[in-house]
């Protein structure tokens, strides 16, 4: 929508508002102007917006002019004719008055005044206020890829949850659970922030991936460069931040960050799951036995300590957990009891 749409728009709904609070409003005139509301869900912002900033005012006690000052027009004061009728306004009829050319400037008075409202209040709801709100997830076992408005796009990952907002300052995603690989449109008027909990890795045109576990934030960079940050202290210093070029794997917690530089390739290879593949390498088998855990419905669980210390490596399909148990039970030596929601892995011995 251009900012010539957004301006029209404001003008239509200020006329709805000065109309149906002018006393004059019938059946007719609800019928149009529920037709104009249903007709965009743009038409029902600016109207919403208007509304609730017009009754916030008092509605406007300048308008009261010629009222005891300490009182505020009562509804039905104001009405008059409107006169636009182009783009969906509300065509006027003449009320009786016997004050007409008052009640017309009243009436204009109320529409000017709403449209002010309408610029000044538009003006910071184009700018910060979120334009696209809207949240998406993923069941276990789930992966899916979703276009933003911004032309950018996100993948997520099994088990995963983000929610969207974005504005003519900012596109903003806060993950709130799983993994999400984000391939950012470039816009250099608008960062790209994505936040887990007082963290947030913030890129203007790249390709990156942020993981979310109970204790840290994992953030991957395929391609670009992306800023890590923190929330700011309470003394009020410079809340620090690292820059992470392709390559790069940062991991953060609480109170520290690591970052790990290497190849685009390395860490790509960390990012397997969009293909359908976990990627182990010289893996503890209860870390392995985790990442399973993140995408299949059948759990994984490790039946003693011995088990879990075995390092594994290769490539397997996550969504074939059964494979994986098969493989460890003719490779490793390792014995699984199944069960109908898991499969308890013991060590030979334990048999």
């Amino acid at each position: 929508m251009t900012d010539r749409d957004s301006r029209q728009i404001e003008h239509e709904a200020a006329a709805w508002l000065a109309r149906r609070d002018g006393g004059t409003w019938d059946r007719d005139e609800a019928a149009r102007f529920d037709a104009w509301i249903a007709a965009s869900i743009a038409h029902r912002v600016a109207f919403v917006r208007l509304e609730a900033a017009w009754a916030a005012s008092g509605r406007l006690k300048a308008l009261g002019a010629g009222v005891r000052a300490g009182t505020v027009p009562p509804r039905g004061e104001w009405r008059g004719e409107q006169r636009g009728k182009g783009h969906g306004a509300p065509a006027a009829r003449a009320a009786p008055s016997a004050r007409p050319h008052r009640r017309m400037a009243l009436a204009g008075g109320a529409v000017a005044a709403l449209l002010v409202l309408a610029g000044g209040l538009g003006w910071g709801w184009r700018e910060f206020v979120a334009t696209e709100a809207t949240s998406y997830a993923t069941a276990a076992g789930e992966m899916r890829t979703v276009p933003l408005a911004d032309g950018s796009a996100v993948t997520l990952s099994s088990g995963s949850a983000i929610e969207v907002r974005l504005s003519r300052r900012e596109r903003h995603i806060d993950l709130r659970r799983g993994e999400a690989f984000f391939a950012v449109a470039h816009d250099g008027t608008r960062p790209f922030a994505v936040s887990v909990g007082a963290r947030r890795a913030v890129a203007v045109g790249t390709r990156f991936a942020v993981r979310r576990d109970p204790e840290e934030m994992r953030v991957i960079v395929t391609e670009g460069l992306v800023r890590l940050e923190a929330q700011a202290v309470p003394d009020g210093s410079p809340a620090p931040s690292a820059l992470l070029p392709a390559g790069s794997v940062a991991t953060a917690r609480a109170s520290s960050v690591l970052v790990r530089t290497g190849s685009v390739g390395d860490a790509e290879r960390l990012l397997t799951w969009r293909s359908g593949y976990l990627v182990f390498h010289d893996t503890s088998l209860e870390n392995a036995v985790a990442e399973f855990n993140r995408y299949g419905a059948q759990r994984l669980v490790i039946g003693d300590a011995a088990v879990g210390l075995i390092r594994i490596g290769g490539n397997f399909r996550w969504a074939n957990s059964e494979a994986f148990v098969r493989l460890l039970e003719d490779g490793f030596g390792i014995r699984a009891e199944r069960h109908a929601d898991r499969i308890v892995l013991h060590s030979r011995k334990d048999s």
